[in-house]
C-alpha cells in the first residue's frame, strides 16, 4: 500500500514541478490552442492558451511508474498503451499547431496509429499468455473468446482512447474525471492482485491531479490529444490486464456518455436532418443551455464519482 501512496505522491509532485517549466516553454514556442468558432462563444477567449500539456502528464507518469513498478511483462503493456497512444496524440497536436492544420492528423492517419499500437499490445498479451476469457462483473460467469478476444482488445482501446478524447473540452473536466476513474481502477487492481496495474493507475492519478493544478478553470494549459489519447490508452490497458474489461463501461461511464452523445448526434443528423443536442460532445450542450463551465465540470465529476463507486461494488 505504501508503494501506491508513494506512486501517487511522486507523480503529483513531478507534475506540479514540471508545470512551471513546460508552460512558459509551450508559450514561447507558440503552441497555443485553436478554438472552434462554432463552439460556445465563451471559449474564444481561451484561444492561444498553451496546449500539448499532456507531456507533463506522460513524463510524470513515466518517471513514477519506472521508479515503483516491478518491470514485469504487464509493465511494458501499460507503458506501450499509454505512451504509444500519447505519441499519436502528440503528432496530432504538433501538426495542428506547427502546420496550422485545424484537424491535425487525417482520420486515416490517426486510425493507423491507434491500430498499430493496439496490435502491438495484442502481441504482447499473446506472448504473456494473457487470458482470453471475459467475465461478467459481479458474477462468477464468464466465457472464453479465444482468438476473437484480440479484436475485442483493439475495439476496447479504440473506444476508450476516443471517448476520453471527446471528454477533453472544458477546463479540468478530463483531468478530474480521469483521476476518479484511475482511482477506482487502483482499488480494482489491488483487489485483483494486479500490482503493476495498481502502481500505474496510482501514478496516473497523481499525474493528472498535478496537471489539474494548472488546468483547473481558468486553465493555464490544456493537455491536448497527447494527454487525452495517452490517458485513454492507459485506462484501456488497465481494464484489460485486470480482466475487468466490461467494468470499464461503468467506471468510465462519463467517457461512454460523451462518446455516445457524439454518435447519436451524428446519426440523428444524417438520418433525420435534426440534432438531438445543441452541440456534442454533451458537455457543450449543457454550456449552451446556460450552465457555467465550472458547473458542468463539477456535475460531471460528481457523476464520475457515483459511477466509480457503483463499479467498485462489483469487486469489493
Amino acid at each position: 500500500m505504501m508503494v501506491i501512496l508513494f506512486s501517487i505522491g511522486a507523480s503529483f509532485l513531478l507534475a506540479v514541478l514540471l508545470g512551471p517549466l513546460f508552460i512558459p516553454l509551450l508559450r514561447r514556442l507558440k503552441f497555443g490552442q485553436q478554438i472552434r468558432t462554432e463552439g460556445p462563444q465563451s471559449h474564444l477567449k481561451k484561444s492561444g492558451t498553451p496546449t500539448m500539456g499532456g507531456i507533463i502528464i506522460m513524463f510524470a507518469l513515466m518517471i513514477a511508474f519506472l521508479k515503483f513498478s516491478d518491470k514485469t511483462a504487464e509493465f511494458w503493456v501499460l507503458l506501450t498503451a499509454a505512451l504509444g497512444f500519447g505519441l499519436v496524440g502528440f503528432l496530432d497536436d504538433y501538426i495542428k499547431i506547427v502546420f496550422k492544420r485545424s484537424l491535425g492528423l487525417t482520420a486515416r492517419q490517426k486510425l493507423f496509429g491507434q491500430l498499430l499500437f493496439s496490435i502491438i499490445v495484442c502481441a504482447m498479451l499473446y506472448n504473456m499468455n494473457h487470458s482470453t476469457e471475459i467475465t461478467i462483473p459481479g458474477t462468477a460467469w464468464g466465457f472464453d473468446l479465444g482468438w476473437f478476444y484480440y479484436p475485442m482488445v483493439v475495439i476496447i482501446m479504440f473506444a476508450a482512447s476516443n471517448s476520453v478524447n471527446f471528454t477533453d473540452g472544458l477546463d479540468g473536466l478530463l483531468a478530474g474525471t480521469s483521476a476518479i476513474a484511475f482511482g477506482a481502477f487502483t482499488v480494482v487492481a489491488l483487489q485483483t492482485s494486479a500490482h503493476e496495474s495498481a502502481v500505474f493507475s496510482a501514478a496516473m492519478v497523481g499525474a493528472v491531479l498535478g496537471f489539474l493544478v494548472f488546468n483547473a478553470h481558468p486553465a493555464k494549459v490544456f493537455m491536448g490529444d497527447m494527454g487525452s489519447l495517452g490517458i485513454g490508452g492507459g485506462i484501456a490497458a488497465v481494464a484489460i490486464l485486470t480482466k475487468t474489461e466490461l467494468l470499464l463501461i461503468i467506471i468510465g461511464g462519463v467517457f461512454v456518455m460523451e462518446m455516445l452523445s457524439v454518435i447519436l448526434q451524428v446519426a440523428s443528423f444524417k438520418l433525420r436532418g435534426k440534432r438531438i443536442f445543441k452541440m456534442s460532445p454533451i458537455h457543450h450542450h449543457f454550456e449552451l443551455i446556460g450552465w457555467s463551465e465550472w458547473k458542468v465540470v463539477t456535475v460531471f465529476w460528481l457523476v464520475g464519482l457515483v459511477l466509480a463507486a457503483i463499479g467498485l461494488l462489483f469487486v469489493i
